[in-house]
This record gives structure tokens, sequence and C-alpha cells, in this order.
């Protein structure tokens, strides 16, 4: 059993070293703060179990490996960085962080958590960052976010979950990364990100996504990164991703898209914009090849992986590069419409001279006619 001696001094009840009295209103949280006023300015804290690693000046308790089943229970309230990943835990009770009120990173990745109680995080007031990556949980209940208003990325990829309810992420205001790739994910609620006002990068690859609705990210409009690779989308909604004013990076790649409208893309009105579509099965037409060229004139948005993108319809272009077939695509359309063309002027023309035609015969029968008659009254005089 190791042990290490933190510092905590409490001159007066509004200077304690590490402490954050934020939103602490609770007579528990008081209580605690009493004893530490009246107790000694500096004592020993027992941090450590066989195994683990404690650093008290950088206030940093790393656990990981050490075959726990239950989270550590008597860690200084001070400490900044918990690491318990690549454990047994299995499971998250309500308070499960006792008063670790200074805490800033947590991280349980690689462990078999399949169950998080709502408010298992509630004390965790100056939490910043939350890793739950690896696990085995397949949903989120509504009081998942309690306690994490000051959370700036959560890490939630290579789980279980399949759907994100409206209510499971409601108090992450400050939240810049959201990482939900490589789980089961098939459905979005409506609202489920409609908090995440701050939210900068958003991973959704790896997903059963199969298609996009038009509000889906209509509040998230600080986002810069959204990946939705290695999905099922077949389709994007009107105005999808209009509202994401600040978007540079969209990765729709290795999705079920054969087709794209001009106005999907353009409604992003960001500076500079990347999308990857690649591995997408296109349908090479003259339409599809009308949309990717006005892309490409515009300046501000970047087709990164084109030379990458190939046919998957007709079979006579598939596995061509769409770039190799970019002179192709139009040409028999082309061709129909000069057809049709030459077809037009040549009515038009043939309509001219039998127009010619027939305008001279009545002038000449006209004439004779005139000369017939002058004839006849000739022989009567």
């Amino acid at each position: 059993m190791g042990y290490y001696i933190f510092r905590i001094r409490c001159k007066h009840i509004n200077h304690c070293t590490c402490i954050s009295f934020r939103n602490m209103v609770a007579p528990s949280y008081w209580l605690l703060l009493l004893l530490y006023v009246i107790s000694p300015p500096y004592r020993t804290i027992k941090a450590c179990y066989n195994g683990c690693s404690c650093l008290s000046v950088m206030k940093y308790v790393n656990c990981s490996g050490v075959n726990l089943t239950t989270p550590l229970k008597n860690i200084p309230p001070i400490t900044d960085h918990l690491d318990m990943s690549r454990n047994l835990l299995a499971g998250l009770q309500k308070g499960s962080f006792g008063t670790l009120w200074c805490l800033r990173v947590l991280l349980l990745n690689d462990n078999n958590i399949s169950d998080v109680a709502d408010g298992a995080f509630s004390t965790l007031k100056e939490l910043r960052k939350l890793d739950l990556s690896h696990n085995r949980l397949a949903d989120l209940g509504p009081g998942f976010s309690l306690g994490l208003e000051s959370l700036t990325e959560l890490l939630l990829d290579h789980n279980h979950l399949t759907y994100l309810d409206s209510g499971t992420f409601n108090s992450l205001d400050n939240l810049q990364k959201l990482d939900l790739s490589s789980n089961l994910i098939s459905m979005v609620k409506p609202r489920a990100l409609g908090y995440l006002t701050s939210l900068r990068q958003l991973h959704l690859e790896g997903n059963h996504l199969t298609s996009l609705g038009s509000g889906l990210f209509s509040t998230l409009r600080s986002l810069e990164v959204l990946g939705l690779r290695g999905n099922l989308i077949r389709s994007t909604g009107p105005g999808t991703f209009s509202p994401m004013s600040s978007l540079n990076l969209l990765d729709l790649a290795h999705n079920r898209l054969s087709t794209l409208t001009f106005r999907t893309l353009l409604s992003i009105t960001t500076p500079s914009l990347h999308v990857l579509l690649e591995g997408n099965p296109w349908h090479c037409d003259c339409d599809l090849q009308r949309v990717f060229r006005k892309l490409c004139s515009i300046h501000r948005v970047f087709l990164d992986d084109y030379r990458e993108m190939r046919c998957s319809k007709p079979l006579g272009l598939k596995g061509r590069s769409m770039r190799e077939v970019d002179d192709e695509l139009c040409v028999g359309e082309t061709v129909t419409v000069l057809i049709l063309t030459v077809t037009v002027v040549i009515t038009v023309v043939a309509a001219i001279i039998m127009a010619e035609k027939n305008k001279k015969n009545s002038v000449a029968k006209d004439c004779e006619e005139s000369m017939g008659l002058d004839t006849y009254y000739e022989n009567e005089s």
C-alpha cells in the first residue's frame, strides 16, 4: 500500500488551494469544507492502491491496468488527473467520484462499463475531459451529463450505442469535441445535439446512419469538423448542412451516396470548405458531372479526393475514376442535342425553301392568268 503527501492550506473560507466552490450548495459540501478549515493546514492523505502511481506535485493519480472492479474511494479532493483506464470496471453509480471537485481529466477507457447511472459525474464540476471509449455502453440516460457543465471533450467511441436520445447531452453547453465513432448508431432523435452550441468537432464515423434529416445539425453553428465517413448514408435532406457557418471539413467518404445536388454543398457558406466523397457508389452521368464542375468552379469549395472518386454505374463505366470519364459523361447528350439542332435547322431551311418555291409558283400562275385575260380581250375586239 502506497502513501504520499498532499498539502491543502485554507487560510479562510474563500481561499482553499485548488478547491472549486461553484454550485456547491448542498450541506455535505459545506460540512467537508468546514472540516478542511478547522483541521491542520497540512495533512497526509492515503491515496494509492497497490499498482497505482501517484504524483502529488502534479496532482496526478494513475491506476491504469491494475484490475480495479470499482472506482477508487479515497482519492484526494485536489487531484487534477485520474487515470483508471484498462481495468475491469462494469458500472458507475450515482456519485461514484465523491468530492473530486478539482478533477479536470478522467480516463475510464478500455474497461467493461455497460451502465452509467444518472448523476454518476454530478460532483465533477471542473471536469474538462472524460474518456469512456472502448467500453460496452449501449445507451445513455437522460441524466448522463449532470454536473458536466465545464466539460470540453467527451470520448464515447468504440461502444455499443444504437441511438442518441434528446436529453442525453443537455448539460454540455461548453463541449467542443464529441467522439461517437465506431458505435452502432442508426438514429439520432430530434434535439439530441440541440444543446451543443459550442461544439467544434463531431465524429460519427463508422456508425449505421442511413440519412441526415434537415434539422439534425441546426444548432451547430460553431462546428468546424463533421466526420460521417463509413456510414450507410444514401441521401441528405435539403439544407442539412446550411446552419453550420463555421464548417471547414465535411467527411462523407465511404457511404452509399450515388448522386449529389449542387445546393447540398453550396448552402455551406464558410470561406474554405474541404469535402471528402471517395468510396461512394456514384452513378456517373451528365447531371452529376455538371454538379462537380460547378463545385470545382467555386473557389471556396475543395473536393480533396476527387481523383479517387470512382463510378459504380452505369456498368460500362464501373471502376473508372470520375476524373478519367469527366469528358465522356455528357458526350451522348451533346450528340443528341446536336442532332436535334441540325434537324431543326434542316426543317427550318426546308420550310423556307418550300415557301419561296410556292411563292414563285404563285407569282408565275398569276402572270399566266393575267396574260390569258389580255389575249382574250384582244380577240374579242
